[in-house]
């Protein structure tokens, strides 16, 4: 795959959508602000080469448009619940999507991602396979090549057992698992000091818990780019301070793996900011010096968290 041009990368719900077979054991679970984004990420779904038995979406921006366009494609027979939270987080949207959910297995993905056509049909024929896995794939990028922003690429499948040192293997646009394994699991923690580091930890308590995370790189989307400089700055911040938050909260009941990941973090990061600048690299320099400036006090949020 290559880079998707933003022209062909969005879409809207116009246009002929064609009746698609539908995988009853299934629901698509999607946390959205009602950006306008959504329609594309819709029309994505519906161009696949499957149909979800349920879509959910949970609209923390509460978009009337949003609930238009799933009205729209309920009326042409992909079943849609319409989800309106007053929360605010990622972690909240999700959870509020996995309790509505009644099927066997969910797929969760993001109102800026969007699905390859065989997206849907390969993480069910999967998961049917080894339902006791959770399953991640690739995630190309979409809209420009401006920057290589949240993607991962890799073509080799992976399974990760346990949990690693240099990995965080759990990509939460693109993942699939059954109920059960939510039940095993619990839910995606809300709490603020962890705001964008929700798939870290999930993925972690999962690997804890002994469930496997296989990396399908059949399983694809494309993840749209559409943060300018400044927004991608703001977002390896919180990133970073969210992912101190991980550490913190696991450091608090004395991982010793997380220790470790800390200690390594906090090393890298500057290093990562003077190669930036040294090689002209001005995202990775962008990268180094949020984390250099922000995981401390997100390792500290988090070891001050109230249960």
């Amino acid at each position: 795959m290559t880079v998707m041009a933003q022209n062909e990368a969005l879409k809207t719900l116009e246009g002929s959508i064609p009746l698609k077979p539908v995988v009853m054991d299934v629901s698509i679970v999607i946390p959205t602000l009602g950006r306008p984004i959504m329609e594309s990420c819709l029309r994505w779904i519906a161009d696949g080469s499957v149909w979800p038995g349920m879509l959910i979406v949970v609209d923390q921006g509460q978009n009337e448009l949003v609930a238009g366009w799933l009205a729209q494609l309920q009326s042409l027979g992909l079943a849609t619940l319409y989800v309106p939270s007053g929360q605010h987080g990622r972690s909240a949207g999700i959870n509020r999507g996995l309790e509505q959910v009644t099927t066997r297995f969910v797929a969760i993905t993001d109102d800026d991602c969007f699905v390859t056509a065989d997206w849907l049909e390969n993480m069910v024929s999967r998961l049917r396979r080894e339902p006791d896995i959770i399953l991640t794939g690739r995630v190309e990028l979409a809209g420009n090549d401006e920057a290589d922003f949240s993607t991962v690429t890799s073509r080799q499948p992976k399974l990760y057992t346990k949990p690693q040192l240099k990995a965080h293997p759990f990509i939460g646009g693109n993942v699939g698992l059954a109920m059960a394994v939510v039940q095993q699991i619990g839910l995606f923690d809300e709490h603020p000091c962890l705001a964008s580091a929700e798939d870290s930890d999930y993925g972690y308590r999962a690997l804890r818990l002994g469930i496997p995370i296989a990396y399908d790189p059949d399983v694809a989307l494309y993840h749209y780019h559409w943060r300018d400089v400044s927004q991608r700055a703001a977002r390896y911040a919180d990133y970073a301070r969210s992912q101190g938050g991980f550490y913190g909260v696991h450091l608090r009941h004395g991982d010793r793996l997380i220790l470790m990941q800390t200690i390594r973090a906090l090393i890298r990061s500057p290093l990562r900011w003077l190669r930036g600048m040294v090689t002209g690299d001005a995202e990775l320099a962008e990268n180094g010096r949020a984390h250099t400036r922000h995981l401390l006090p997100g390792i500290i949020a988090g070891l001050k968290r109230k249960e």
